[in-house]
């Protein structure tokens, strides 16, 4: 087990040597074998989950929709993390589908929850589930992906064994278990309306609420599986806790800057919802008490009683303070973090194409689009 205060309080020393590596990273990513692994390791997880789904009746009300994400376009990171972490370590590639099958389903599960609680609109493109069906069934689709996802993680017994699948089991109810937490972090800034948020505390969130399913559990699973429990997981937890922050971080951006067509999701839906990003958190630490006393005040309400004028004055105060300028350089000093514990984890495995994809994965989350 790893406490996640750990890998929080620890940052600065590691951001700090990371620094010269941040300035010009991005334009070199190796976007060409990142973007392969992710294509076919998505694939094939996508092929092997779509059986999950088909369960019959009512398909209208819950199986139809529960199915509706999975199907959609998605870039399958974090099963190709999985798969690739444990080929990296020796294993097979079907020694980790089931898992990384079970992942997806939780990360679905996931996405429909929060487009309910966020009072998201659109979802990989097209309307989300709440939107579609209403809360109550795209609520009901979300419990069904989460159950779903333990009959893959059950079948590990026979490819894995029984000892190696309750170790995979619990690592899994900590990593969904941490990743609610920082959910409720986050629904609970909101509620209280919290204008007085530090770096700290968005990096303490995104270590629960991101990388603890997004990025450190495929690392920590993968490594299980190719060494069948036999390596402290703990040393993997930095790499993940850094690749998954620069991850969200740059996640955050696109909400903001990205291309609509390209980033799949409403452009700045964060400010419409209140999230307190990292260059939400930035604007509250440099805006004057008067542009703070506004900012609370446009946040307040909920999403339906926020007006189009507030979020366009909190982004354009947010230009005005170079938030989304600190954002990228704290996102690059946190990948160059990721790669130096990269470095020291992994140098001792052989040189393969799993490897090389998960050494490239710091520079691709700066790149993406």
């Amino acid at each position: 087990m790893y406490a996640p205060a750990d890998v929080s309080e620890e940052r600065a020393a590691v951001l700090a040597t990371a620094a010269p590596w941040a300035s010009d990273t991005a334009s070199a990513a190796p976007a060409s074998l990142v973007s392969a692994v992710l294509e076919e390791y998505g694939a094939i997880t996508r092929r092997a989950l779509l059986p999950h789904l088909e369960h019959g009746e009512p398909r209208r009300y819950l199986y139809g929709p529960a199915g509706d994400y999975p199907r959609r376009s998605g870039r399958m990171l974090r099963s190709s993390l999985l798969i690739a972490s444990a080929r990296a370590f020796g294993a097979d590639l079907e020694s980790a589908l089931n898992t990384a099958v079970a992942l997806e389903l939780i990360h679905n599960a996931f996405l429909v929850h929060d487009d309910v609680e966020d009072e998201g609109l659109e979802r990989r493109g097209r309307p989300t589930l709440n939107v579609l069906h209403g809360t109550p069934i795209a609520v009901n689709a979300g419990d069904a992906l989460a159950i779903l996802s333990l009959r893959p993680l059950l079948d590990n017994r026979i490819t894995l064994g029984p000892r190696v699948a309750l170790r995979l089991l619990e690592e899994v109810e900590r990593t969904v278990r941490e990743s609610i937490e920082g959910q409720a972090l986050e629904l609970g800034w909101r509620n209280d309306n919290a204008i007085g948020l530090r770096d700290e505390d968005y990096l303490r969130l995104v270590l629960r609420k991101t990388c603890s399913y997004t990025t450190i559990f495929p690392v920590r699973a993968g490594a299980l599986i190719g060494t069948r429990d036999g390596l402290d997981l703990d040393v993997l937890t930095r790499f993940g806790f850094f690749l998954g922050a620069a991850f969200q971080i740059q996640d955050d951006l696109l909400n903001l800057v990205g291309d609509h067509a390209r980033y799949g999701k409403e452009l700045d839906g964060d400010i419409w919802e209140g999230k307190r990003s990292l260059m939400m958190i930035r604007l509250f630490q440099c805006a004057t008490p008067a542009e703070l006393e506004q900012l609370a005040e446009a946040l307040r309400p909920s999403r339906a009683g926020r007006t189009a004028e507030q979020v366009a004055w909190i982004r354009e105060r947010m230009l005005a303070y170079d938030c989304f300028e600190y954002a990228r350089q704290v996102a690059h000093g946190l990948a160059g973090a990721a790669q130096h514990e990269f470095e020291r984890c992994f140098a001792q495995l052989p040189d393969t194409r799993d490897k090389r994809f998960l050494a490239d994965l710091a520079r691709w989350v700066l790149a993406r689009d």
